[in-house]
């Protein structure tokens, strides 16, 4: 059993918990102010709160609901549609979406009154780059979406009139939400966070990748949900070492001051990882097993040359993540072995991490071909390199013989010509519905020659690289 607060009612339920949440919203509660459209959690228009009690303080994100387990809503606050609306009125947010039509089919309307909302309970310095960020998850297929641009400045002009410091009671003593907010934070503390895991069931994390692969399998699935794992939430840093749990979202490190601090240009990075609503949900363990050949993450961490710990809740073993991927969706995992935790060393002041991803839409899209290195200098020798790249073979690849190649050389503009056909050796990519192979090996070159001018802007000539 699971016990959670739905808008502001008490739930306890003995549901399936591999339920989709959506699913149990709409068919168990009958409360269909959710919409279930893509069924993929890209377009949002089943957008929920998420209100999660930790460190003694009341958090809300957005979500996807409908690739969103049901055991994941355990000990939480969860918002609907229905959970923000008024008995006699529009609030704030719904009213500027209709005075400015940013609604028409109505579809999308309900995720995007939600994530608007849950900006106000997440934001202490309003911004119109905050507001529009906050909807990045959300598609409207109707409005053009100058409409609702112009609700999220409506929104904005009428938060600054009347909030100032943006706490839970302030937003419902100037309606912005309804009453039943100002108690949550209490009665969830009266609701215990543990949950019953039982060591044969199917391990789940955040669910983003299984429940759009496999979703009627995972509705019938007894699950143990990893998500909440104390033991596999942490992060820390210890002697140039950064080390994190498996279970910590990508939104989750995007927020972390201690992951900034480890890669402090990742907050771009964050930016190009899928939406706000999915970076809340998915976790980077899942990202690692689900071995997609251009995980974002996958190549990130493998451009940092990590290290992950296994467990099967007894032992444990420690790999190179290099070492993790044996072929096409095949991995170093066995029977009721998870990921526990993930470890890199950090880039000293000799070195340079760069992250590069080309995709169709800057944002929210998977990548045609992504790359990230991690290349250590001292006068002007490349001392000890670390490359991977996605979109051109069957799995994320660690490019091992371009970084044999780069260790112990000047860094020149021979070099660099020199790694791009190591490079083309190296890699085998095939045309699909994100590119030919012909494109993607082209992409591959230009991105290698992003890593280098990352280093040194100077270092070489574009026009070389056109009429090479």
């Amino acid at each position: 059993m699971i016990e959670f607060i739905l808008n502001d009612k008490k739930i306890s339920t003995k549901e399936n918990l591999g339920m989709a949440t959506l699913d149990y919203i709409r068919k168990v509660r009958h409360l269909k102010g959710s919409k279930l459209v893509c069924k993929e959690g890209e377009c949002g228009a089943c957008s929920v709160l998420i209100g999660t009690l930790k460190d003694g303080k009341l958090h809300y994100q957005s979500m996807t609901s409908c690739i969103m387990p049901l055991a994941n809503a355990h000990g939480k606050h969860i918002v609907t549609i229905e959970g923000l609306n008024f008995e006699d009125k529009l609030s704030p947010v719904q009213k500027a979406m209709v005075d400015e039509f940013g609604t028409q089919c109505g579809f999308c309307t309900p995720g995007f009154v939600v994530s608007l909302s849950g900006y106000l309970l997440t934001t202490n310095k309003p911004s119109k780059e905050g507001i529009i960020a906050a909807i990045d998850g959300n598609i409207c297929r109707c409005t053009g979406y100058k409409s609702i641009e112009r609700a999220t400045d409506r929104i904005l002009t009428e938060l600054v009139q009347s909030i100032q410091s943006f706490t839970v009671q302030e937003l419902v003593d100037n309606h912005f939400i309804p009453a039943h907010f100002s108690n949550i934070k209490n009665r969830l503390q009266q609701i215990s966070t543990d949950i019953e895991r039982k060591e044969d069931n199917k391990i789940i994390g955040g669910g983003t990748d299984l429940y759009v692969q496999r979703p009627f399998e995972m509705y019938e699935a007894e699950v143990k949900p990893i998500y909440d794992d104390p033991e596999l939430n942490k992060i820390e840093i210890i002697d140039g070492i950064c080390t994190f749990g498996a279970s910590l979202t990508m939104g989750d490190l995007g927020r972390s001051k201690i992951f900034s601090t480890a890669l402090p240009n990742s907050a771009y990075i964050f930016k190009l990882l899928s939406s706000t609503q999915i970076r809340n949900m998915a976790t980077i363990g899942g990202n690692l097993v689900n071995a997609s050949p251009i995980g974002d993450f996958t190549i990130l961490l493998l451009g940092l040359d990590s290290n992950i710990l296994i467990s099967d809740g007894r032992n444990e073993r420690q790999i190179s993540l290099k070492d993790f991927y044996q072929g096409y969706k095949v991995i170093d995992l066995k029977e009721k072995e998870y990921i526990k935790e993930i470890s890199f060393k950090i880039p000293n002041k000799n070195s340079t991490f760069h992250f590069e991803k080309i995709s169709q839409r800057k944002y929210f899209d998977i990548a045609t071909v992504n790359f990230s290195s991690h290349i250590e200098i001292e006068n002007n020798v490349v001392v000890s390199a670390s490359l991977a790249i996605g979109g051109v073979g069957p799995i994320p690849m660690y490019l091992h013989n371009l970084a044999k190649h780069l260790i112990g050389k000047t860094l020149n503009t021979n070099l660099i010509e020199s790694s791009f056909k190591i490079l083309q050796d190296e890699i085998s990519p095939i045309s699909d519905a994100r590119g030919s192979a012909t494109y993607k090996r082209l992409l591959a070159r230009q991105l290698l020659l992003a890593q280098f001018l990352n280093i040194e802007p100077n270092i070489y000539s574009i026009k070389k690289l056109v009429s090479a």
